[in-house]
Order: structure tokens, then C-alpha cells, then sequence
């Protein structure tokens, strides 16, 4: 059998708009079919290594945890999916996400108190205790006019499938770093909601180096003008690993902005990298400025890297909008030019990767993640 019959991004997006509040597990296979593979949102991604994540069979009997570090004005607690702080920015994407949020039983709450601006980042460090699989669901609340640095780490073994909100009010600023260093065992899959409010600027740097699956989904909604979105992306794939990571860019309302940039390397058989940009411009969304670009080095034979720009325009009245995608191994000059100085093969490949990587990592906020960034990719070039 072949795919499902491709239909506009939009559409496909206002087909999957379901009511967070009513949501409930009875609605799962109503609203949202177990994926077979076939469909366009699932066609790259390996069912069989989900662990039952996807289909229902994953019971939460596993073991996760979460630690927040934060500044004192910053206030941390704890709620059910009653809470009206709960699914504000949550639109569930796909079977796994509703799965995720209909099953998990506390949501970690994150609120930064309006017109604060932080002096240190805001730390959650989420561990994987091995075990059957486990939900979760993170929310982070920005105050109008409030600054904040949110630094999320994955490690450990887990089959866990996850929800993060990211509310950001009016004229706020929000940077966040998400790191995903599991073992070499963990699933991942995750949504990532971002809610934009007027004026306001989210800046995102996801890191995917660690685990055997992980699959991320970042999603961007506009609920008034002036908002500034940038998503910024670094992947490593060893031998067997599969990392896939899926945006989406909505925009519907005037005069907003958004800025993708993911890069990636792969290296060993059978390592896979899927990227997916989705970006639609509504009608009533006028003065948009977007661009969105994916590049992949392949650097060995048997690797693979899937790499899909969509964008969807439906009105001519736009500041600029594009996409670009390119993969491809190692330029020979580079690596001649280097060696025709002296350089030796394998320093001149590690210098060219890193040049590769290196302008992306100067884009993370936090001085020493970047650091902490180099090191990982550094490691990876060692394998």
C-alpha cells in the first residue's frame, strides 16, 4: 500500500485541532488512529522501536525523574490536567503526544513572575531510571516583559514520551536549550508548544546527540503581532541511531517572524537523521518574514538523512519567506587545503566538521552548555 494522499500542511494541521480541556484516553483511537507508517507524519520513523509508545501498549510502570533548579523568584509546583495553568499552549500533534498528555500524572509548572528578569538559568534535569516506559508534561509560564533562560537535560534510559509548554506573554523573553544526552537504550519522543504573545521572542537551541530514538517536535503559534520566533538545531547519528526532529511554524497573524536553522552529521551504518520544516502562512498573516534551512554532512557510507522543507503561502502580502535544504558529504577542497599546510587527514576532518557546527553553537545562550555542546560533537568525532 502506498501513502496517504498528501493534503496542504494547513489543512492537515486544522484536521488534528482537538480541544485540550476535553481530552481524555476514550478519545484516542477515535481522534487519533494508531500510525501504521504510512501516513506523511509517520512514513520515516521506525514503529517497531517506540517501545509501544505509540500505540497504547507502553504502560507507565517505568521511572523518570524531574529536578528544577531555579532562581528564588522564580515559582515551581506541581498540578493535574484540571489545572487551567495545564494545556494553555498544548495542541496535540500526533497519537503519541495525546497519548502523553492523557496518561501522565503530574505536570512540573514553571512561572516567571512579569516584568522579572533572571539573573542564572532555570535548570530541569530530567533522568531516565530505566524500567517500562513513562509520560510526562512541563510547563513554562513567562510573565509579560519577564527574561528567562530555561536549560532542559535528558539522560538516562527511559521509553518516555513527553508534553512541554512554552507560555510566553506579552514583550517577554524566553531562551531555552534542550539537551538530549540519553543512553544508548532510550526512546524519546516529544512535543515541544510554544504561545506567542505580542511583541514577545522565543530563541531555541536543541541539541540531539545520545539515546536510540528521538523523535522531537517543535511547534510555533502567534496569537498577536510583533512576536520573533528562531529555532536552532544540532544532531549527531552513530551507527543504528535515529534522530528525527519535525517543526512547525504557524502563522496567523501579522508582522511576525521566524528564523529555522538546524544542522546535522551522521556517521556508521544504519544511522538515520529526518528533518522536517513545516511553515504555513495564513491569509490574515501579512508582513511575515520566514526562512527556514536544514544542512546534513553524511560522513560515512550506510548512513542516511532525510530532509523535508514545506512552506505553505497563502497570501502574497509577506516581507520575505523561503527554504533551503542540502546534504552531502565532506568537501575534498576543504580537506585538501588543509592538508596541502601540513594538517593530517583526520585533524583536517575534525577541523572542517567543527567549522560546520561552529557558527550554530556560538548561537547558544549559555556559555558554558556551549561548551559543553563542543565537547559532545567533539566526542562523537572520536567514535
Amino acid at each position: 500500500m502506498g501513502l496517504e494522499t498528501v493534503k496542504p500542511l494547513s489543512t492537515r494541521r486544522d484536521a488534528l485541532a482537538v480541544d485540550a480541556a476535553t481530552l481524555s484516553a476514550g478519545d484516542l483511537d477515535r481522534l487519533f488512529p494508531v500510525p501504521t507508517g504510512r501516513e506523511e507524519d509517520w512514513r520515516f520513523t521506525p514503529l517497531s522501536r517506540l517501545k509501544g509508545l505509540h500505540n497504547g501498549t507502553a504502560e507507565p510502570s517505568g521511572s523518570v525523574a524531574v529536578e528544577v533548579d531555579a532562581p528564588d523568584q522564580v515559582m515551581v509546583d506541581s498540578a493535574g490536567r484540571e489545572d487551567p495553568r495545564v494545556g494553555r499552549a498544548f495542541q496535540p500533534a500526533d497519537r503519541v503526544a495525546a497519548q502523553a498528555y492523557v496518561s501522565f500524572e503530574k505536570a512540573v509548572i514553571i512561572t516567571v513572575p512579569a516584568n522579572e528578569t533572571l539573573d542564572r538559568p532555570i535548570t530541569v534535569r530530567v533522568r531516565g531510571e530505566g524500567g517500562g516506559a513513562a509520560y510526562g508534561h512541563l510547563v513554562v509560564n513567562v510573565g509579560e516583559l519577564a527574561e528567562a533562560t530555561v536549560v532542559i537535560e535528558h539522560t538516562g534510559s527511559a521509553a518516555y514520551a513527553d508534553n512541554v509548554e512554552f507560555v510566553i506573554g506579552d514583550g517577554a523573553t524566553l531562551r531555552v536549550v534542550s539537551l538530549q544526552e540519553w543512553e544508548d537504550d532510550a526512546v524519546h519522543v516529544s512535543h515541544h508548544h510554544t504561545r506567542l504573545g505580542r511583541d514577545s521572542v522565543f530563541r531555541s537551541f536543541v541539541a540531539t546527540l545520545g539515546g536510540d530514538l528521538v523523535r522531537l517536535s517543535p511547534s510555533i503559534a502567534y496569537t498577536a503581532p510583533g512576536a520573533d520566533a528562531e529555532l536552532y538545531g544540532l544532531y549527531f547519528a552513530d551507527a543504528g541511531q535515529h534522530l528525527e526532529h519535525r517543526i512547525l511554524v504557524d502563522h496567523t497573524v501579522p508582522n511576525c517572524r521566524s528564523n529555522v536553522l538546524y544542522k546535522g552529521a551522521l556517521q556508521g551504518e544504519g544511522a538515520h537523521t529526518v528533518w522536517i520544516g513545516d511553515v504555513i502562512i495564513r491569509a490574515e498573516a501579512t508582513g511575515t518574514d520566514t526562512y527556514e534551512y536544514n544542512r546534513n554532512l553524511v560522513l560515512t557510507d550506510g548512513a542516511r538523512a532525510d530532509s523535508v522543507p514545506n512552506l505553505e503561502i497563502l497570501t502574497g502580502e509577506v516581507v520575505g519567506a523561503g527554504h533551503a535544504s542540502a546534504s552531502g558529504r565532506l568537501e575534498d577542497e576543504h580537506l585538501f587545503y588543509l592538508q596541502s599546510r601540513g594538517v593530517p587527514y583526520e585533524e583536517a576532518r575534525r577541523l572542517v566538521i567543527m567549522g560546520f557546527f561552529g557558527e550554530l553553537i556560538e548561537r547558544i545562550s549559555v556559555p558554558e552548555l556551549r561548551e559543553r555542546v563542543l565537547a559532545a560533537v567533539e566526542a562523537e568525532l572520536e567514535k
